[in-house]
């Protein structure tokens, strides 16, 4: 099982990334799917997650309204766009998958991927 994340970089506050995440060895039409972050001294936070179908989604309360997840299925990819980013919003951004299918502690999340750096300047 591999997930394999891009897309970060380094931005100044107020601008956009989208972040991607491709999925090989599993179904990956019936994982939900998940993105997290983690700041240097913090523990990994949720940040958002989509169901298999990408009709449902759940996202943490320092994200709404400014970061989108969604999936293309037919790719084994979900996406995390990100708009109006704060340099809070700095960290090493990971995508996760799980059964069952909305999931938001770390913990119940069986694949992980490599991590890509975001960078945001103030």
């Amino acid at each position: 099982v591999q997930l394999q994340a891009s897309g970060g970089g380094l931005v100044q506050a107020g601008g956009s990334l989208r972040l991607s995440c491709r999925a090989s060895g599993i179904t990956f039409s019936r994982y939900g799917m998940g993105w997290f972050r983690q700041a240097p001294g913090n523990e990994r936070a949720f940040v958002a997650v989509i169901n298999d179908s990408g009709l449902s989604t759940v996202y943490a309360d320092s994200v709404k309204g400014r970061f989108t997840i969604s999936r293309d299925n037919a790719k084994n990819t979900v996406y995390l766009q990100m708009n109006s980013l704060k340099p809070e919003d700095t960290a090493i951004y990971y995508c996760a998958a799980a059964l069952p299918l909305l999931r938001v502690p770390p913990d119940d999340y069986k694949y992980w991927g490599q991590g890509t750096q975001v960078t945001v300047s103030s």
